[in-house]
């Protein structure tokens, strides 16, 4: 079934929504949607009220560590982690709370798929894949997707299709795919890719990306059969948005059923 899946975006050390594709090394590219005046630790704690299962939490760039784990503290082992995660931090980050770590750009040294170094994450968490979700956040190249790393500046040599999925599967517990090219922007989600990770994914898969509506649920659902969770972020009330009601939300999520 299709569910919303909160999130929490970390950049410099205050939860924010950003225009995904502006995230660069310099500070006067960056287009923000919203600075919360609320910390991490705030909308963990709403989401473990609100019984909102799969939020992540997403460190974009230095300076967010120690949020990070203020909002982990507040829900123990009910957030997953991404942003910075190699082999050396991942577990610390499990003992550090988290439920799941996400990684993306240590698989790309170079911009390079390396499948020894995700056989070394998965080996520093005890071989346990249901503690690793891989981050598949990509840019479109023509009808293409290819996984996009490094604040999604760095296009990589891996396309998003059914072959790297098949290959990727057996690492992890569940993806998480950015599309980054329409990550903050509230112009629509890309209905094309929903479609194809539904037919490509046999393990849960979390979309996110151009969410304007909470009817973007409902065709999530129907394009994916249910199969696709969708993230909204900057289109939602907690995060300054208009077009979407976080309690609207947590309502669709309480009358979805198993099929």
């Amino acid at each position: 079934m299709t569910r919303f899946r909160p999130c929490i975006d970390l950049h410099s050390g205050q939860v924010k929504q950003i225009v995904g594709g502006t995230l660069t090394n310099v500070d006067s590219d960056l287009t923000v949607n919203h600075v919360s005046k609320l910390p991490a630790a705030y909308f963990a704690r709403l989401y473990r009220e609100s019984g909102l299962c799969g939020a992540h939490v997403i460190m974009l760039g230095p300076g967010n560590n120690d949020v990070a784990r203020e909002a982990l503290a507040e829900w123990r082992g009910g957030l997953q982690v991404g942003g910075g995660i190699t082999k050396e931090n991942a577990q610390q980050w499990i003992e550090w709370g988290a439920e799941k770590v996400i990684i993306t750009s240590y698989l790309f040294p170079e911009g390079k798929f390396s499948e020894e170094r995700l056989k070394l994450v998965l080996s520093a968490l005890g071989g346990d894949k249901e503690k690793l979700v891989i981050d598949l956040s990509c840019r479109r190249k023509g009808d293409k997707w290819f996984v996009a790393m490094n604040k999604w500046q760095t296009i990589t040599d891996m396309e998003v299709n059914r072959e790297s999925i098949l290959l990727l599967e057996p690492y992890c517990s569940e993806f998480l795919i950015h599309a980054a090219d329409n990550e903050g922007l509230q112009r629509g989600i890309d209905e094309e890719l929903v479609s194809q990770l539904a037919k490509w994914c046999s393990i849960p898969v979390t979309y996110a990306g151009g969410a304007s509506s909470i009817s973007d649920l409902e065709l999530v659902r129907r394009l994916s059969q249910g199969k696709v969770d969708l993230t909204i972020g900057s289109a939602l009330d907690i995060f300054g948005g208009t077009a979407v009601r976080f309690e609207d939300c947590v309502s669709w999520n309480n009358t979805q059923s198993e099929p």
